[in-house]
């Protein structure tokens, strides 16, 4: 998608620490939540393990993720999230998306709330 910008709040599981809250880029070609590494650990979240991940231009890499409640638009899910380097642009990844019940307009790029979660 790439434009569209939506205020995000990250806060650890246990909410033990200050959440951070950033304007995150809705990617919805992008699995997981992306911040920087060392914003995720000043909210408290901890890595839990790895992953390699593929580059748009195709080259694997490695990073940590861990787990986080991420709230946006009144909403609040918990979601994998990869600690990027420190001046990586936040992404706000399509599961937390789907988790929540809010789709993108691709003719507007606008976000919406569906009226219900589909079950079938």
């Amino acid at each position: 998608m790439g434009i569209t910008h939506v205020t995000t709040r990250i806060a650890s599981l246990a909410q033990d620490a200050e959440p951070w809250e950033a304007e995150f880029l809705v990617d919805t070609g992008e699995i997981d939540c992306m911040a920087p590494k060392d914003k995720l650990i000043q909210a408290g979240i901890r890595p839990e393990g790895k992953a390699v991940y593929e580059l748009a231009n195709g080259q694997p890499v490695e990073y940590e993720y861990g787990f986080a409640r991420v709230t946006f638009l009144g909403a609040e899910t918990v979601t994998q999230v990869i600690f990027g380097p420190p001046e990586t642009e936040p992404i706000l990844g399509v599961v937390a998306l789907e988790n929540t019940g809010v789709t993108v307009d691709p003719a507007t790029k606008t976000l919406r709330r569906m009226h219900a979660k589909p079950l079938k």
